[in-house]
């Protein structure tokens, strides 16, 4: 059950994270309702999942992933470049997250 909250966690910080951007500011009032909304989700469940796992995995893996997640967000919604070094840095994220999941 940890690793649902753990990925619920890491999905509505994303979505919140997009939101931010889409809220221009906060002037725009749906886009700023989903950031609070997202980001109280994010936390709660995150706080849930460190009754199990610990902290810093926890927090390797929802930082590590929602870099990247966010990152191709930003690509495919808001047309954001990634450079190559950007890719290399994810592709980084991405192998330490596989082992932090595999041999932690």
């Amino acid at each position: 059950m940890q690793w649902i909250f753990l990925t619920v966690a890491i999905l509505s910080e994303v979505i919140a994270t997009s939101a931010l951007k889409a809220s221009e500011g906060f002037t725009k009032l749906y886009p700023s309702l989903v950031v609070v909304a997202g980001y109280v989700v994010a936390f709660y469940c995150l706080s849930l999942t460190l009754r199990t796992i610990p902290v810093g995995i926890v927090y390797a893996l929802w930082s590590g992933v929602g870099i990247v997640l966010i990152s191709l967000v930003g690509w495919l919604l808001f047309g954001q470049t990634l450079s190559p070094m950007a890719l290399l840095g994810m592709a980084f994220i991405t192998a330490g997250v596989l082992i932090l999941n595999v041999w932690a």
